[in-house]
């Protein structure tokens, strides 16, 4: 199917760098994007980290819940001169082929990827095929949910969360994000994460009536937690996904229009 977006304007809240990514796919397809970057990705550099560096080894798997994750992992890993090569000999898991796709631009590729791209389904895929994995290592970033951790501590396995990047609130994007909504010129809002829908919630000073697409279930559920309706989730949980998913819900809107 031919995906058009019909000049719609989009408001994208994706992090800066990631939000002009999705913004360049949504002008592909015909869509008018309005960029309000509402969070801000920072790799962290903790003393414990070259601490878990040291330690690689000793670990059977190391799980990857992001692509920030990955790329604050091996940024991390050539500061402190550590030898990646150490990383063959464990197993990886990748909770998308986003994150695998980071991994691969490192020289990696993953062992496990999830058939939905979350947490939840990552934990029992994995469990279902896998089982004494003991220890495991989890590279995350401050937001990330405990839905790994706690699957771990459900079956006694031992494991190690290594936070590499902060998520923070743009809370200078207030008067922006306002102007932009008072305007009353979006016709969607996309959201790629729980923390950009609680950012959003917390700065927007203006009604919304317009549908809002999730990249996934995760994010979905925090939206409706916060009182969204009309929301739309892609099939597959990807940014190109969301932008599949604008198309067929456009096209099915306008043949019931002409119908």
């Amino acid at each position: 199917m031919e995906i058009s977006l019909h000049e719609n304007r989009i408001l994208v809240t994706r992090e800066e760098k990631q939000g002009k990514q999705f913004a360049a796919k949504i002008r592909h397809y015909d869509g008018h994007p309005i960029e309000v970057p509402l969070l801000q990705i920072s790799c962290k550099d903790l003393q414990e980290h070259y601490t878990f560096f040291q330690q690689l080894t000793n670990y059977q798997w190391i799980f990857f819940t992001s692509a920030n994750g990955v790329r604050c992992f091996f940024q991390l890993a050539k500061r402190y001169n550590i030898d990646t090569k150490v990383l063959k000999l464990l197993k990886i898991a990748a909770v998308g082929h986003k994150t695998e796709e980071a991994l691969k631009d490192e020289g990696f590729s993953a062992a496990f990827i999830p058939s939905v791209y979350n947490a939840e389904v990552m934990a029992k895929e994995f469990f279902h095929v896998y089982h004494d994995i003991s220890p495991v290592l989890i590279v995350r970033g401050s937001k990330s949910l405990d839905i790994l951790p706690a699957a771990f501590e459900e079956r006694s396995i031992k494991y190690d969360a290594m936070e590499v990047y902060e998520t923070t609130s743009r809370v200078d994007m207030k008067t922006r994000l306002n102007k932009t909504l008072k305007t009353g010129k979006i016709d969607f809002i996309t959201f790629t994460s729980p923390s950009s829908v609680e950012t959003f919630h917390s700065l927007a000073d203006v009604e919304i009536n317009v549908p809002i697409v999730c990249i996934g279930t995760t994010t979905e559920k925090k939206a409706k937690q916060l009182g969204f309706h009309s929301i739309l989730v892609p099939e597959e949980f990807t940014v190109d996904g969301m932008i599949h998913c604008l198309g067929k819900y456009l096209l099915k809107k306008e043949l019931n229009n002409n119908g």
